[in-house]
């Protein structure tokens, strides 16, 4: 068997200069095993994922549109909403409607009811008339009853009243009378005056379109039969005081005694 012989280099080839040699570091050794134990008994820890905020979406009446009219906006701000929000505000508008209705028919019975007057006059279901009569003292083109005396004619003046023979104190201002001495003194029932059926009766005097209802307080000497001498105020409804007496018609309103008619 024959040995390779090694290259040698021909005489003639220069040789090369030998490199530096350099010094390599040995990695540092590492505990593998060690790791992998320590690995194995730690475990891992897992961060879970951020949560990510869910977008908050406001949603807006749309606004009114350039060259678009008030109607058309309130159309579109209308059909923007939803079925309950529309139920609310229509029965928001109704209930509106309904208070401002409520205050509205309060004010106008409430102006009506002090039109008329605190005293307004109820009509009364006696068929008897002279009983309204009562609770009037004047009214103004009303009837004479028959039914009690009347009705009469005579003379109508004026005095200034005072305490009469019926034992009242009276004013010009009030709606009183006298009757005629010839009326006054039949009906009396005995030697005092006040006690004659005749005070604080009412009769209706009449004057073409106008009557007046006063009381009898009383007794007119001066006058005949028939005539009465009223109050200034009285006169003055039916008159001018200047005339001073004028012929009037007259008739008994409450129940007068059968001496007298």
């Amino acid at each position: 068997m024959t040995t390779a012989a090694p290259n040698v280099p021909s005489s003639g080839v220069p040789k090369r200069k030998p490199l530096p040699t350099v010094a390599v570091a040995p990695a540092p050794l590492t505990d593998s095993s060690s790791d992998l134990e320590k690995s194995a008994a730690e475990p891992a820890i897992v961060f879970p994922p951020t949560a990510q905020p869910a977008a908050t979406t406001f949603h807006h009446p749309p606004r009114q549109w350039p060259g678009q009219s008030q109607w058309q906006a309130l159309q579109s701000k209308w059909s923007f909403y939803s079925t309950k929000i529309k139920r609310i505000i229509l029965g928001a508008f109704v209930a509106i409607l309904v208070l401002l209705a409520l205050i509205i028919g309060l004010a106008v019975g409430l102006t009506q009811r002090h039109g008329k007057g605190s005293s307004e006059e109820i009509p009364s279901t006696d068929s008897n008339a002279n009983n309204d009569s009562n609770n009037d003292d004047s009214a103004e083109n009303l009837p004479l009853p028959t039914s009690n005396g009347g009705p009469y004619t005579g003379d109508l003046t004026y005095y200034d009243p005072g305490l009469g023979s019926c034992g009242i104190e009276s004013t010009a201002s009030e709606k009183i009378c006298a009757v005629s001495h010839v009326v006054f003194d039949a009906a009396l029932t005995s030697a005092n005056p006040n006690e004659n059926p005749l005070c604080g009766l009412k009769l209706r005097i009449r004057r073409g379109e106008k009557t007046v209802d006063v009381a009898v307080v009383d007794r007119c000497p001066g006058c005949n039969v028939n005539d009465l001498d009223v109050s200034s105020s009285v006169f003055e409804e039916l008159g001018d005081l200047a005339e001073g007496r004028v012929l009037v018609d007259w008739s008994w309103l409450d129940a007068t005694p059968a001496s007298i008619t």
